[in-house]
């Protein structure tokens, strides 16, 4: 195939071909986003007839020339797509696509795993899968009783309003699992925001701490919920949470779910609408907490960075449970919190 069409891996800091890419993508009703890490165009004559790209173990901007369809131009980049992620050590990938091409994917050995009618539907394939995700997560969670609730942090960093959060649900349900989110695209890392969670429950024997891993609130499931991109945001918030009610509350005896009021993120507060739309339809309750004050102020883990900016620690000490504020003090924190103060991010 490569002998027909010229391949050409697109240099990414080129504004002249990253345009070119995204005038293609815009007839497919497709946009190009600047995060990818890598992109190759198929070219014919010197004219752009496909492209590609990928970001993690995300395939995505995938389109071909219309008058090519039925080529199996698809299958070729999706091809030279996994042979640079294996050669990266990825052995896993997922597509986002409309749910009216998802027969192409699936096709090419895809297997869809959610949608959400009528923007978008995700699937997957390689070693592993939202199946063997959910049976590892069974066999940690297996001490609990079956009637289960479910709460999803990012907890960034760990507060005295996530840890509210937390017990009330210990308190109102036989058994709890809070799904940590796993992405390292916050400021502080997953292994730190882990461990502060399990530290800080670790007296309520109802409740089990574990990674939410690649299928919930995740670059593969929810991107804008890391770039704050609203726009984007209720097709992906909407394909997470049916992702979840129909992989893993299903496989894991979830019957409810827990969420705390946000009143300062719209693309939290689109997530969710999502879910209080969905998930009861999937006879899975779900239950709204007031946020926790602390002296007539709303706790928050991005009021936490903005402290921490500040090196207001009076403020942080009355929002973060103590061992986050220990954890803050110590020495395995002073690269996180140079990072915070030097941040623009939101996140």
């Amino acid at each position: 195939m490569w002998d027909e069409f010229q391949k050409e891996i697109v240099n990414l800091k080129s504004a002249k071909r990253v345009e070119e890419v995204r005038n293609f993508l815009a007839g497919f009703e497709l946009t190009f986003d600047d995060v990818v890490e890598y992109t190759i165009n198929l070219r014919s004559n010197g004219k752009l007839v496909g492209t590609g790209s990928f970001q993690g173990e995300v395939l995505r901007n995938i389109a071909v020339d219309e008058a090519l369809q039925g080529a199996g131009l698809t299958a070729t980049i999706l091809s030279e797509l996994m042979q640079e992620q294996a050669r990266r050590g990825r052995s896993h990938y997922f597509i986002f696509t409309k749910p009216s091409k998802v027969h192409l994917f699936e096709g090419l050995g895809f297997t869809e795993i959610a949608r959400a009618e009528p923007y978008v539907a995700l699937l997957e394939t390689g070693i592993g899968s939202v199946g063997t995700y959910c049976d590892c997560i069974a066999k940690s969670v297996a001490h609990l009783k079956k009637q289960r609730t479910a709460i999803v942090v990012n907890c960034n960093p760990f507060t005295i309003g996530h840890q509210a959060l937390i017990r009330q649900a210990s308190e109102e349900n036989e058994a709890v699992i809070v799904f940590v989110v796993s992405e390292e695209l916050s400021l502080f890392p997953f292994a730190d925001r882990f461990k502060l969670v399990k530290e800080g429950v670790a007296d309520l024997a109802n409740v089990a701490v574990v990674p939410a891993g690649k299928y919930m609130v995740s670059v593969a499931t929810f991107p804008t919920y890391f770039t704050r991109d609203a726009d984007k945001a209720i097709a992906q918030a909407r394909l997470d949470v049916v992702l979840f009610a129909t992989k893993i509350a299903s496989s894991l005896g979830i019957k409810a779910r827990y969420i705390g009021e946000e009143p300062y993120s719209p693309v939290t507060n689109v997530y969710n609408e999502a879910m209080l739309d969905i998930l009861p339809k999937h006879d899975i309750k779900i239950k709204v907490i007031q946020r926790v004050q602390a002296e007539g102020e709303i706790i928050s883990a991005s009021t936490v960075r903005e402290m921490i900016k500040h090196d207001d620690w009076v403020g942080i000490k009355k929002m973060v449970p103590e061992n986050t504020y220990q954890y803050l003090l110590s020495d395995a924190a002073k690269d996180v919190l140079e990072k915070i103060r030097h941040s623009h991010s939101r996140h």
